[in-house]
């Protein structure tokens, strides 16, 4: 729960926040979906479409998810397309620098994703042996504004 301590005062005034479903070897934020959905804010988490492409969907219950291709629960419900409404993305990955490099699963979800969003706030969350020093970077990755570890 530490985590979800750490991250609820970066996500006082954001309405609506981007989350994720953790893998095992993922922080667990998915408290915070019932927490902030139960605040009436609005939860999206990522689905996987394609070889390199996601959508967004509203997250309202646990009733909204259902096993996807990698195994990670994904949301079933409502599509969300106002991505300019997105006021602040809670992402993970397999690495971070103190200075908000990123190192994901390769695929570029993300990066695809936040590219086309710069506005949105962006939260690593890893756990501290997921801190480095440095991760390879290109100029199609994106960094995040803060970095998070329970």
């Amino acid at each position: 729960m530490l985590v979800v301590e750490r991250l609820l005062p970066l996500l006082r005034e954001a309405e609506t926040i981007l989350l994720y479903h953790p893998l095992p070897e993922e922080v667990d934020v998915s408290p915070l979906l019932s927490i902030l959905s139960g605040q009436g804010r609005t939860v999206l988490l990522p689905r996987v479409t394609g070889r390199t492409q996601m959508v967004l969907c509203r997250y309202t219950s646990e009733q909204d998810l259902a096993q996807g291709p990698f195994g990670i629960l994904e949301p079933v419900g409502e599509l969300f397309a106002d991505v300019a409404a997105i006021d602040v993305a809670v992402v993970p990955g397999m690495a971070f620098t103190s200075d908000g490099w990123r190192l994901g699963r390769g695929r570029g979800y993300y990066d695809r994703f936040l590219a086309a969003a710069p506005y949105i706030y962006k939260i690593g969350v890893c756990f501290p042996y997921q801190l480095v020093s440095e991760v390879p970077h290109d100029d199609y990755d994106i960094r995040m504004d803060t970095v998070v570890a329970p």
